[in-house]
């Protein structure tokens, strides 16, 4: 039998390595301020998820256990030795009929307990409330939009981007699809995941438990900027949430000062062939769009300073005292692929208009000004 020198300087290294490797592995599994936590449920479908997942995972844990201590233990047991017969093989167990079916029935009665609760979580995942709230969810490349029928006639009365606002306590029903390629939508605090196809309308539930800020992200690749396409679910005091919903069926600002004017006049000439603020004349703008967004659409800008971030939920808008983030708004405006870490001459997303800085002022104060502040100045979840 040939042996292994375990003292030579490479197999020291190796056996460094893999124990620095265990480590790591280790202490990532220890990290803190993780938004996208799914062992911290804030929502009864979360926690009801909760109860599944962790039985599940200690049956798992035991089989492994058990799996691991037979392999070493067999392993050792009938290791190499010197003084065997290379011919001479250990006892068969093939034929001991009590064993082979021991071995297949206990597996079968383990899959079955597991299937039988999975079954049961899965209807009441699928249990509706009569007095939910039914929200539209569109996946773009690469950004979320939320739309809501608040009258029940089958019009959309208020668009987001990135953000959706619900009341806390309260189901919200969720109608998903998208507009380009397959994207997944999932806020793990408050439901699982469920995918987001072109051409089909799925649907998912989820309620907060309490007001607060809770962090989402596409989870199916889909595309360059797949990992930066983030969402946010913000739970309101039902008092708020009505609040909000007012203001959000209002139109956009009138422009109060010289600035506002002129960058009023910028957004229709400039962005208004992408986005749009309701109520503003001269849309689309006498400007051509000059590369075709792959999704056809972009973020409605109405109430965007009501909102906590943009380009696609990857920059905060407000700082943690409720102070705009206003030289990361600029930099956006002026190169918005060179903020995505995107090639210059890549043709999907917002384009760089080539915006003076007189331009890109103006345009700031008329954005600031279609709301007074942030929707949410609680905790972030996180």
């Amino acid at each position: 039998m040939t042996s292994v020198n375990t003292s030579s300087p490479r197999s020291r290294r190796s056996v460094k390595l893999l124990g620095l490797l265990g480590l790591a592995l280790i202490s990532s599994a220890c990290a803190s301020g993780t938004p996208l936590d799914t062992l911290e449920p804030d929502g009864a479908a979360a926690r009801t998820i909760q109860d599944l997942v962790g039985p599940v995972f200690l049956i798992a844990g035991v089989v492994f256990v058990l799996v691991e201590v037979g392999v070493v233990l067999i392993a050792w047991k009938f290791r190499a030795r010197d003084t065997d017969d290379d011919d001479t093989l250990p006892a068969q167990v093939h034929g001991n009929n009590r064993l082979e079916i021991g071995w297949t029935i206990l597996p079968a009665v383990i899959l079955a307990f597991v299937a039988v609760f999975t079954l049961v979580t899965i209807f009441e995942l699928e249990e509706r409330d009569d007095d939910a709230i039914a929200i539209g969810v569109e996946g773009q490349q690469w950004w979320w939009r939320f739309t809501y029928d608040i009258d029940g006639d089958g019009e959309t009365d208020i668009t987001t981007a990135s953000e959706m606002v619900i009341p806390a306590g309260t189901q919200v029903d969720l109608s998903l699809t998208s507009n380009d390629v397959i994207h997944s939508f999932w806020i793990p605090r408050l439901n699982g995941k469920r995918d987001v196809v072109p051409g089909r309308s799925n649907t998912l539930s989820l309620e907060s438990d309490e007001p607060g800020y809770f962090f989402g992200q596409c989870t199916e690749f889909c595309g360059l900027s797949h990992a930066e396409m983030r969402m946010r679910v913000i739970a309101l005091p039902q008092d708020e949430y009505d609040a909000w919903v007012e203001e959000q069926m209002t139109d956009g600002p009138t422009p109060q000062t010289a600035a506002q004017a002129r960058g009023q006049e910028a957004f229709s000439g400039l962005c208004a062939s992408c986005h749009s603020i309701r109520g503003l004349e001269n849309q689309p703008g006498t400007g051509e769009n000059p590369i075709p967004l792959v999704s056809g659409v972009a973020p409605d800008l109405t109430h965007f300073a009501s909102r906590r971030v943009y380009a696609g939920g990857l920059f905060e808008l407000y700082d943690g005292e409720g102070n705009v983030n206003r030289g990361q708004l600029e930099a956006w405006l002026r190169n918005p692929a060179a903020e995505k870490a995107m090639a210059p001459d890549d043709e999907r997303g917002m384009p760089n208009l080539g915006l003076t800085e007189n331009q890109i002022d103006d345009l700031v104060e008329y954005l600031l000004s279609t709301a007074d502040g942030p929707v949410w100045t609680g905790p972030r979840n996180d």
